[in-house]
């Protein structure tokens, strides 16, 4: 080495100190994560995000901390229930860093730490259970584990937020039976579904019928009804026109005879009677067709007011003959066929409202 390299090489070492001294004193903090610096080998301070400037060959950085929040998937723990059936649990775990100073030097390894913790507390909490609190009471468990863990880590400077149970898994036995007993749920169930839809049907069906009776015995009566206000009409118009016409006794007792006819060809008339007044019916008739004959003959004790009444007993026969042939009878007959015919229509009527 000649006297003149000597002088290029010191220059060169300088020159290198010089970089290294500059790389060794700057640090870029990233956003949401702290640094931990210590100065020979001694707690300093906290850097936080941004440009930072180290002391070179004293100040050193001791560990990079996240202090975002995190997710730890912890494998399949065995626990043990109340009533002795062996479970498979996976939890997660959710947590951040709240203080790094503590998270550094409180703890050595905090997920090591946190794990264990989980796996203790689990144990207890599963144990106080029965299998079917267990699989229906994942809130109160993630509920009490993450109190229990959140007290514990948080003298290490973590905060644990959230404790998830992914599955509960039962030994193949006891899921067979599980499964069985749900079915035989289901089951039940279906046939309790069942039971009260037939009931309904029935309870539906005895109401129909009951609106049904009661709509055609409201629709029996209104037919009752019409069809006697209708036979009340035609009795009260044939009334009316018999009054009206001032229809003599004798014309009526004609009428009364030729109404004799017709009841006995009725269907349901299997045996009539003549009434006494039938005889007394056929006498007028017989004097009004006589035209004046012989009455019978009286006792010679009659006076001249009974001669009196005779005569005008025939003179009453020849009117009675004359009302016949004129149109007194017409108008009888005319007023009897519309009360009948308005009668037919309020049966009809009546027979409408009963369907």
């Amino acid at each position: 080495m000649s006297s003149e390299q000597i002088p290029l090489i010191v220059l060169g070492l300088f020159l290198l100190l010089i970089i290294v001294t500059v790389w060794r004193s700057v640090l870029i903090v990233q956003q949401g994560t702290q640094v931990v610096v210590e100065r020979l080998g001694s707690f300093n301070r906290i850097l936080g995000p941004g440009l930072r400037f180290l002391i070179p060959f004293f100040d050193s950085v001791r560990q990079r901390i996240d202090m975002r929040e995190q997710v730890v998937p912890f494998p399949p723990q065995p626990v043990i229930t109340a009533d002795n059936i062996n479970v498979s649990i996976d939890t997660v775990i959710y947590y951040q860093v709240t203080n790094a100073y503590a998270a550094t030097y409180e703890i050595a390894d905090p997920m090591a730490a946190i794990e264990q913790l989980s796996v203790t507390t689990l144990r207890n909490i599963i144990g106080t259970m029965d299998m079917e609190q267990a699989l229906t009471g994942r809130d109160r468990i993630n509920d009490q584990l993450r109190s229990v863990l959140d007290e514990a880590t948080g003298r290490w400077g973590i905060r644990v937020s959230r404790v998830e149970l992914k599955a509960i898994d039962p030994p193949r036995t006891v899921q067979g039976a599980m499964e069985q007993q749900m079915k035989a749920e289901r089951d039940r169930r279906a046939a309790i579904l069942t039971a009260e839809g037939v009931k309904q049907s029935q309870i539906l069906t005895a109401e129909g019928e009951k609106q049904a009776a009661i709509l055609k015995a409201e629709g029996q009566a209104q037919a009752t009804i019409l069809r006697a206000q209708g036979e009340s009409r035609a009795i009260l118009q044939v009334f009316d026109a018999v009054h009206k016409g001032n229809a003599d006794p004798k014309l009526l007792s004609y009428q009364y005879i030729k109404t004799l006819p017709e009841i006995a060809n009725s269907q349901s008339s299997k045996l009539w009677l003549i009434p006494s007044e039938f005889s007394s019916a056929l006498e007028a008739v017989a004097r009004g067709f006589s035209g004046g004959s012989d009455p019978a003959p009286t006792t010679g004790t009659d006076t001249e007011e009974e001669k009196t009444q005779v005569g005008a007993d025939f003179a009453g026969a020849a009117s009675v003959a004359e009302s016949l042939a004129n149109t007194s009878l017409e108008d009888i007959d005319s007023a009897l066929a519309s009360a009948k015919g308005e009668a037919a229509q309020a049966s009809g009527e009546a027979q409408k409202a009963g369907h």
